[in-house]
């Protein structure tokens, strides 16, 4: 089920993101991007619509995944 990211309270939001970005470990090539800088990436790419927030029942958590 897709949640709305404007009905998350805020820190919940950046929680989430949080938690996002440090379990994926992205590589970001031969620069350091700060984690502050990659968790306002993810937050436009919700705001753009890019990404969606997941809410799995069957594991009773919420993963960010690209919206396709």
């Amino acid at each position: 089920m897709i949640i709305p990211w404007q009905q998350v309270a805020p820190d919940t939001l950046e929680n989430l993101i949080k938690e996002f970005v440090l379990r994926e470990g992205t590589d970001y090539g031969s620069s350091e991007i700060s984690l502050q800088d990659k968790i306002d990436q993810v937050k436009h790419q919700l705001e753009t619509g890019k990404a969606v927030l997941v809410y799995s029942e069957l594991h009773e958590s919420v993963d960010i995944q690209v919206k396709r």
